[in-house]
């Protein structure tokens, strides 16, 4: 997104952010393809015939942030990362209704790569990858916010200092660091010391 682009997108939001309605319509346009490309990279982990769509799924997330509570717009990042964090847990409340629905069906571990990536084969669990980023948060709740932002959110490392307030350096170690928790989490390994 061109510099103009993203200084346009952090007024709207701010102006967004207090109440002017008419920002809210002038953002969208700016913003749909990002959404949308961050859309796909969920969706890309999914299985096959997913029944909630690429485009599905950016429109929930609109909605759930149309429908939340007044929000305190930091920044283009900021938007992006809270985004999602929405379209995150609308997949991981589809698996669960999924699971529910199946009654313990047969639930598939989620496999990480170097890059943290949810796994290789659709179907990951997000179920699971949810818990274990709520275990990271307990011990760690800046760590378990670099996954989300970094991870999710497609946001830079640093976009993601920027967002948290920190250098980019705290985050690439915080980074480095949650996909090991991660991985030995969701392997059932123990880190040494741990």
């Amino acid at each position: 997104m061109p510099e103009s682009s993203t200084h346009q997108v952090t007024q709207l939001l701010r102006a967004w952010s207090e109440g002017e309605q008419s920002a809210l319509e002038k953002l969208v346009p700016i913003v749909y393809d990002e959404l949308h490309r961050m859309a796909q990279r969920y969706m890309a982990h999914e299985w096959p015939g997913h029944t909630l769509q690429t485009t599905a799924l950016v429109n929930e997330a609109y909605l759930r942030l149309v429908d939340s509570a007044h929000t305190s717009w930091q920044n283009r990042a900021h938007f992006f990362a809270v985004c999602a964090q929405a379209m995150r847990r609308i997949l991981v409340d589809w698996a669960r209704s999924r699971q529910a629905m199946k009654r313990g069906g047969a639930i598939h571990r989620l496999q990480l790569d170097e890059a943290l990536a949810v796994a290789e084969t659709p179907g990951a669990d997000l179920v699971a990858l949810d818990e274990a980023l709520k275990a990271l948060a307990a011990v760690d709740p800046r760590k378990s916010e670099v996954v989300e932002l970094h991870f999710f959110g497609g946001l830079s490392l640093e976009e993601t200092a920027e967002v948290l307030k920190v250098s980019s350096d705290t985050v690439l170690r915080d980074w480095k660091l949650a996909k090991s928790w991660l991985r030995c989490e969701l392997s059932g390994e123990k880190l040494d010391g741990a």
